[in-house]
């Protein structure tokens, strides 16, 4: 008997292509506004997964025509002296998107810089205002995973009006808009948590699934049902005996490929679409800032 497999959300593909649009995008709207898209990413300390990461979008912008007004700062710096920056960005026309690199140094308060990037140029899309915009069902820019992850979904046609979708995390960054995005697509959505009781009896409820708890290999085929769509949003780093590194994902891929309908890999499915939904909501503010001149 032939062994099922579940086919990929090959997100690294999609995002290719979102990046091919909005440079074309780019191209044809820089002649008449004057002047390209503009992403500031500020990161503070020397977190080498943080520079990656940086380093990745920036190539991302370059490839695109986004300018990048990235700025790196040294670990000791006070908040007040990030304040300043983002308020100068804020007021830099020049300047679509701002976002704040996490994590950064214990001194210093997240929320409060985040609360100080102005709403339109919140890249990241996790500004109360936008978040309160998500809630309210109106116009405004989306937290990127979970964005990103609506995307995918919608590019492989997987319906979700009347679906059972279970998203396992609660986190301000992924959880809570994943359900609230979901919500807004007409599915019937749960939300669990390292402190549900019984989680497998929950997820194996899900048409849809989607794990975003960093915990390697949290879900495994005994909790997926058969023909499932598995949205795997964990980026977990892990070292075998050999003392070799390698990223894994939330769920057991080997496992589950062989229960789920469709399922996303770690790395190279909802990685790429975060960076490509940062991208699109710089792109985003740049035509709203210049529809209103």
């Amino acid at each position: 008997m032939e062994t099922k497999t579940a086919k990929l959300l090959d997100g690294k593909a999609l995002a290719e292509k979102i990046q091919q649009e909005l440079s074309h995008g780019v191209k044809e709207l820089q002649p008449q506004i004057g002047r390209p898209p503009g992403l500031a990413v500020l990161m503070v300390g020397d977190n080498p997964a943080s520079a990656a990461y940086v380093r990745g979008k920036e190539r991302a912008c370059q490839k695109v025509g986004i300018a990048s007004f990235g700025k790196h700062f040294p670990t000791q710096t006070t908040q007040a002296e990030l304040e300043e920056v983002i308020a100068a960005l804020n007021n830099d026309q020049r300047v679509d998107g701002i976002l704040v690199q996490l994590p950064l140094p214990n001194h210093l308060d997240a929320v409060g810089l985040l609360h100080q990037i102005e709403p339109d140029k919140d890249a990241d899309g996790l500004h109360p205002l936008n978040l309160g915009r998500l809630v309210r069902g109106e116009l405004g820019l989306r937290s990127c995973t979970p964005a990103g992850i609506m995307r995918l979904l919608h590019e492989y046609a997987i319906p979700l009006q009347g679906k059972q979708a279970v998203v396992v995390g609660r986190s301000i960054l992924v959880g809570k808009p994943m359900a609230l995005m979901l919500l807004e697509a007409d599915a019937t959505v749960t939300v669990a948590h390292s402190r549900s009781h019984d989680l497998p009896s929950i997820t194996k409820n899900a048409d849809i699934l989607i794990a975003a708890v960093g915990r390697p290999g949290l879900i495994t085929a005994e909790m997926v049902k058969p023909g499932a769509v598995v949205v795997d949003v964990g980026m977990n780093r892990v070292t075998d005996s050999d003392g070799n590194s390698r990223l894994v994902g939330d769920v057991d891929f080997e496992s589950t490929a062989k229960v789920a309908e469709y399922l996303t890999p770690v790395p190279g499915g909802v990685g790429p679409m975060t960076v490509a939904m940062l991208l699109q909501n710089t792109f985003s503010s740049y035509l709203r800032t210049n529809q209103k001149l």
